[in-house]
């Protein structure tokens, strides 16, 4: 079913078959291109990348005769050029390996192979942007807060912590200033309904009016 396009009896490649399968890629990656950008925040560079790149790649794959190890190790270079210096996030490095697929699937003739994987991939991407499947619990926070090196922190906190969270839990302590004053970082989960505010303002209170941080686990936010 998912034979090759590409005819083995022969040495060279026709340019029937070679205008099919580049048709394919580019139009694969058109689709790829629209699928990243209704479901992620992105720039048009990247999207251009992304609808030329499985043709970039099945042009390679056409150059080397099809040796698969050796367009592996190639386009895999490339596909890192990008990574080097500007930091990319899980999605984007996703459909990189998407247009990679699709390149090589064309590159080796398996054009029927790239279009069921892609209608596959890109009916999976949307599902999963769109609902509520392995969405993580919004009401998981990073709860920071500094005190002063003579407060008790042990359990001053602990009444508040009972009122607004139906889950907290102590998982690092770092001193700050020398010494003079500690940092603590909690994993809590909110209640429903809470007002995050009256949260804040209360622990406040207890550790003199130093920073406090409530922030959401993805960040890697600092006091």
């Amino acid at each position: 079913m998912f034979n090759s396009i590409f005819d083995s009896t022969t040495t060279g490649l026709s340019i029937t078959t070679a205008l099919i399968a580049a048709g394919v890629a580019l139009a694969l990656g058109l689709v790829l291109a629209i699928t990243h950008m209704k479901t992620s925040h992105t720039t048009k560079g990247f999207l251009t990348t992304l609808a030329t790149l499985p043709l970039l790649v099945m042009a390679v794959m056409i150059m080397i005769n099809g040796n698969l190890g050796t367009s592996i190790a190639i386009l895999g270079a490339f596909s890192l050029v990008r990574f080097r210096s500007i930091e990319g996030d899980a999605k984007e490095l996703l459909s990189i390996f998407f247009a990679m697929m699709i390149g090589l699937a064309c590159g080796m003739g398996h054009v029927l192979f790239a279009v069921v994987m892609t209608a596959i991939a890109v009916l999976a991407i949307i599902l999963f942007s769109y609902t509520h499947f392995l969405e993580p619990n919004k009401k998981n926070r990073v709860l920071k807060i500094v005190v002063p090196e003579d407060l008790d922190y042990e359990e001053v906190f602990d009444e508040i912590l009972k009122k607004y969270c139906s889950k907290a839990e102590l998982v690092r302590m770092k001193t700050m200033n020398m010494g003079s004053l500690y940092k603590l970082t909690y994993d809590v989960t909110m209640k429903h309904g809470v007002k995050e505010k009256e949260f804040l303002d209360e622990i406040r209170v207890k550790n003199c009016n130093l920073k406090v941080l409530l922030s959401h686990p993805c960040l890697e936010e600092e006091i």
